[in-house]
């Protein structure tokens, strides 16, 4: 294992710059997951740090070793790719083994690697078949086995559940996460799944337009989002986001929006003081609310209210997800179980304060 560091990493085709000054440290058998949306950079850094790509400027080093311009071979990294690009015409144990084969292992280390890594995975009775003979998990496994038999430093996943269903991508990503945690391995892990990057990082770097946004552990980046972007590209539902006004309201600092005014604590007017009189963005997940005499906000001791009429629900079982008709616009409220509100209701909403954010309307940097 190794830590891995990109130090002002940038990529060109052409005149279109695929990733911008980027600059990030893996630590030694750390679980780093790349998320972001499609275009934005991930998959390009995932392919300099393979030495598939070469940077167009700045530098990879694993450990004190300038690998910038090594081929994958001298890297000592395995890749586990979005198509398993698992052999058809070879055995399971074969398309395990070949990575071995290549590297000229004895056949009687190649046999002991190939059943070490068949029990870690619990494929040992899928090694005398082929892929065709094989589920989409099976397969992913298979690709997973290849990449670890020969105990990488660097273990690089590009997208590697997106092709599973739904309940087996949940499965799939528990067992990556054990088995990552108990090789040790430092793992880069590209995707675009949220979901995936919450619950399998130990940190998350978020990108956009090929520039890195935030990097931090999942909760911090869940709670103190340093960008429009971040905060809304974490969480499901999708952060409400409103336009306000900061104004001083009976010696304090208060919200006014489309339909509504929030006066806020006095320790808000030292934070906001410079945008008195100034348009920002208001944004508030729909767990952060609820709806006043229906459920309630635990834990929770600053609060404030505001009126809304209920325009949609969507009913998922264990939650229901209100659209709340607030002014001109329509945010969402998040309620544990079935709530059954009838269209039209009026409702009054209570906002938990020491959760809401703002942002500078021009820089769509995090004010709160």
């Amino acid at each position: 294992m190794v830590e891995v560091k990109l130090e002002k990493i940038t990529k060109r085709f052409g005149n279109f710059e695929a990733v911008k000054d980027l600059s990030l440290t893996i630590k030694d058998g750390e679980f780093l997951v790349l998320l972001g949306p499609s275009g934005c950079g991930k998959t390009t850094t995932l392919r300099m740090i393979s030495g598939l790509d070469t940077p167009t400027e700045g530098r990879i080093y694993f450990g004190d070793r300038d690998v910038t311009y090594l081929p994958p071979k001298d890297r000592n990294i395995s890749m586990v790719f979005q198509s398993y690009a698992v052999w058809p015409h070879m055995k399971v144990f074969d398309n395990i083994a070949f990575p071995l084969k290549v590297k000229k292992y004895s056949e009687d280390e190649i046999r002991k690697r190939v059943k070490w890594v068949a029990e870690l995975l619990q494929i040992e009775e899928l090694l005398d078949r082929y892929p065709g003979q094989l589920s989409g998990g099976q397969r992913q496994r298979v690709a997973v086995a290849r990449a670890i038999v020969v105990e990488p430093d660097v273990l690089l996943m590009d997208e590697p559940l997106s092709n599973l269903d739904a309940k087996l991508r949940v499965a799939m990503r528990a067992e990556i996460k054990k088995l990552q945690a108990k090789l040790d391995v430092t793992t880069i892990y590209v995707t675009h799944d949220q979901v995936e990057a919450m619950t399998m990082g130990d940190r998350i770097a978020v990108m956009n337009a090929g520039r890195l946004l935030q990097v931090g552990p999942p909760t911090e980046v869940y709670l103190k989002p340093r960008s429009l972007f971040v905060a809304t590209f974490i969480g499901a539902p999708e952060m409400n986001v409103v336009d306000v006004s900061v104004v001083e309201k009976d010696g304090g600092i208060a919200l006014e929006g489309d339909g509504f005014t929030l006066s806020l604590p006095d320790d808000f007017g030292e934070l906001l003081g410079e945008y008195t009189g100034k348009d920002v963005l208001l944004g508030i997940r729909p767990e952060h609310m609820t709806v006043k005499g229906v459920s309630t906000l635990e834990h929770v001791t600053r609060t404030a209210e505001m009126d809304g009429v209920v325009d949609f629900i969507e009913a998922l079982g264990t939650d229901t997800i209100i659209h709340a008709k607030i002014g001109g616009s329509i945010i969402k409220i998040k309620l544990p179980g079935h709530i059954p509100l009838p269209i039209g209701e009026n409702i009054k909403i209570e906002i938990d304060l020491d959760n809401i954010h703002m942002f500078d309307r021009d820089t769509k940097k995090a004010i709160v």
